[in-house]
């Protein structure tokens, strides 16, 4: 029988999961960083990081963040990470956490959001769009160097 899949925001003793979440996709974080990020970002007006819970196992987080639009009005929502424990890809964990994110969104007076996906990233590529997310612009990105 499946396990429920359950959505909450993101606490700091999550941090652990966080990090090697975030590992897995690539993005080594130190421990402290992540329960520094998550205090921070978890309950501002514009930001949220969620977790999946599948039983009792952190199965997945997503990070949105409400960005305040001059040429429009409302606000941008941007996803800035979701990662989804390898194991459990496929399994629904990533589109209930993506759901979360978009009523994050829409209830935030947010008329669009954004992510992106690294190029190497197909499968991700065909998960957005499966949610109805459309390529839609370039993105250009000079590093601080």
């Amino acid at each position: 029988m499946l396990k429920p899949i359950s959505v909450r925001t993101a606490v700091p003793g999550d941090a652990a999961a966080v990090a090697g979440l975030l590992e897995d996709l690539g993005y080594p974080l130190p421990l402290e960083h992540a329960r520094d990020a998550i205090a921070r970002l978890a309950f501002t007006d514009n930001d949220r990081v969620f977790v999946a819970e599948y039983g009792t196992q952190v199965a997945g987080v997503v990070s949105v963040h409400r960005i305040p639009l001059l040429h429009a009005p409302g606000y941008l929502a941007r996803i800035t990470a979701l990662v989804v424990a390898p194991p459990l890809r496929g399994s629904g964990v990533g589109r209930v956490l993506m759901a979360a994110a978009e009523k994050f969104a829409w209830a935030s007076d947010c008329i669009r959001i954004e992510v992106t996906s690294g190029d190497h990233r197909p499968e991700a590529h065909a998960f957005y769009e499966r949610l109805g997310y459309q390529v839609d612009e370039r993105r250009f990105i000079k590093r601080r160097g």
